[in-house]
């Protein structure tokens, strides 16, 4: 299941990109999981500071990825403190067996969803790089 790239809201100039990654402890928690990661992209349609977002969620893997881009770090930081996202991050913890968060800049967001496509190659990059060094 893939929720394609939306644009929140335009930006100028550099933009902070954040991929994650999540392998569930087993595929019974995935139906709760997806709900959850479903009310926090909901969130980030909201959040002030917020550029775009997408998600791709394999519930049968365990396996979720989101890809989010933000005007910078404190709007990133304010949207993950607030709930619904600090209440399913505790949660999340628990259930997981490994996640992944690689952060980078980019000069201009995604103006399409076949520029995001670019983004998700660079995120899975970065993310499997992480894995190698962890």
């Amino acid at each position: 299941m893939e929720l394609p790239w939306t644009t929140v809201a335009p930006a100028e100039g550099d933009v902070l990109v954040m991929a994650s990654r999540f392998r569930l402890r087993g595929i019974r928690r995935s139906p709760r999981f997806l709900l959850d990661a479903l009310r926090l992209r909901r969130q980030a349609l909201r959040a002030p500071g917020a550029v775009g977002v997408a998600l791709r969620a394999r519930p049968l893997r365990g396996e979720f990825w989101t890809l989010s881009a933000w005007t910078d770090r404190a709007a990133l930081q304010d949207y993950a403190a607030a709930d619904p996202h600090a209440a399913v991050r505790a949660r999340a913890a628990r259930w997981t067996s490994d996640a992944a968060f690689v952060f980078w800049t980019v000069p201009a967001p995604p103006a399409s969803r076949a520029d995001a496509a670019e983004l998700w190659r660079e995120g899975e990059r970065r993310v499997a790089g992480q894995a190698r060094t962890a």
